[in-house]
């Protein structure tokens, strides 16, 4: 059993990184791939940049139904300085901080660099890479037997421990079709309720189609039970809906509400950075000009005009003249606009999977199955995401990594 390799299913960036960690370790390696390159969500990341990593972690960053303790485990296994230190030593890739948006990219702005460094490593390391090789399922030990990596065509390899790390269903055109999922259920598994995370919302009928590649920073709140989350960043209108970092990191309540609407989740747009009582104070300014200007100063000229003529404002009134209630729907529209979404994308646009395998049925520290022993699970296919900014990659390097130590290292104890 100790001569069989690791065979890590899935050369994104979770399962490049556990093949990285467990050749590393003196351990053969096997990375198996449906695709003919790996890694093609690195590859459209960041626009074709990649951000590589968030300036900043926090397990309260997260979503995940699973247990916040054992998530935190997860995310201190490999700390942040000790990742960027990893690429640009080992990977031999500078990372750059984007100042405004506190993101690290690569100083080439290339996410093939990225890719194709990781690759590199993995290969310097002892990996043997398997690519164009679906595989079609796995048979567990029985009776003495080691883990069996069934490939379609009839190919069979056999494995002293197997790292599954296939992704989710987001972005189906690189290669996530849900293979794991299915995979890790057969065996035992169980799943929380997946979803597309991360991915821009619909309208229909398409109310602002007309607004359509208006662009500008918003906060938008989602009002919870208890609290609310908000998200303030880029939105961008589109011909069938919003899209934009502040629409994706708050889709997640909008498509788990979808099913429902009676309960659909409310969300508020407030366009710019004064709040209602900073605009009511604004408003009531005596001053020359129209109000259709001073709204104009704030925001691009069709979002503006639009407002005003939602909120029933002649732009060519001055401020003096506004009727109260007049004032009240323009404070309103302005401040906390509640936007008309139906529906969302999906995965075809989703960033992420939510959902998955909870977390508490792998050891946090090896991400070995507690389910299925010899089985380690990495990267998407767990039931945690981050928001838009290198938290997914984050994830997907950590858990990676713990996943190719953890599985080298549970070969290592086995007698031969």
């Amino acid at each position: 059993m100790t001569d069989l390799p690791v065979v890590v299913v899935g050369a994104g960036a979770a399962g490049t990184m556990a093949a990285i960690f467990a050749a590393a370790q003196g351990r053969r390696t096997l990375l198996v791939e449906r695709t003919r390159d790996g890694g093609r969500k690195i590859l459209i990341s960041g626009g074709g940049r990649c951000n590589v990593l968030p300036s900043g972690v926090d397990a309260g960053q997260y979503f995940s139904e699973s247990s916040r303790n054992t998530l935190k485990k997860m995310l201190l296994s490999w700390p942040l300085a000790d990742q960027r230190r990893f690429f640009e030593d080992e990977v031999g890739i500078r990372l750059v901080l984007e100042e405004d948006s506190g993101k690290l990219f690569p100083a080439s702005n290339r996410a093939r660099d990225v890719r194709d460094g990781l690759l590199d490593v993995a290969r310097r390391r002892g990996t043997e890479t398997v690519f164009g090789s679906s595989v079609a399922g796995l048979r567990p030990p029985v009776g003495g037997e080691p883990w069996t990596v069934l490939l379609e065509g009839g190919r069979e390899i056999a494995a002293g421990a197997v790292v599954i790390a296939t992704g989710g269903l987001s972005v189906p055109a690189t290669g996530s079709d849900g293979t794991g999922l299915r995979i890790v259920r057969q065996l035992g598994h169980t799943l929380h309720d997946t979803y597309a995370a991360l991915t821009p919302l619909t309208a229909q009928p398409p109310v602002h189609a007309d607004l359509a590649g208006v662009s500008l920073e918003v906060e938008l709140d989602a009002p919870l039970q208890k609290g609310s989350l908000r998200a303030r960043g880029g939105f961008l209108f589109t011909h069938r809906g919003y899209s934009g970092p502040s629409v994706l990191n708050v889709s997640h309540l909008a498509v788990r509400s979808a099913h429902d609407p009676a309960r659909r989740q409310p969300i508020y747009a407030r366009w710019t950075e004064l709040d209602a009582t900073a605009w009511e104070a604004v408003l009531l300014e005596r001053g020359p000009g129209a109000v259709g200007s001073l709204v104009r100063r704030h925001l691009p000229q069709r979002l503006a005009d639009r407002l005003l003529d939602e909120a029933g404002v002649d732009p060519e009134r001055t401020r003096s003249q506004l009727r109260r209630e007049e004032r009240a729907r323009l404070v309103e529209v302005l401040a906390r606009y509640p936007l008309p979404w139906t529906g969302d994308e999906g995965y075809k646009k989703a960033e992420v999977t939510g959902g998955g395998v909870p977390l508490s049925e792998v050891d946090p520290r090896t991400m070995e199955s507690r389910v299925a022993p010899g089985l380690f699970l990495c990267g998407e296919i767990l039931d945690c995401f981050g928001p838009i900014g290198g938290y997914n990659f984050f994830w997907a390097w950590a858990t990676g990594r713990a996943a190719g130590l953890g599985a080298a290292a549970s070969l290592q104890s086995l007698p031969s």
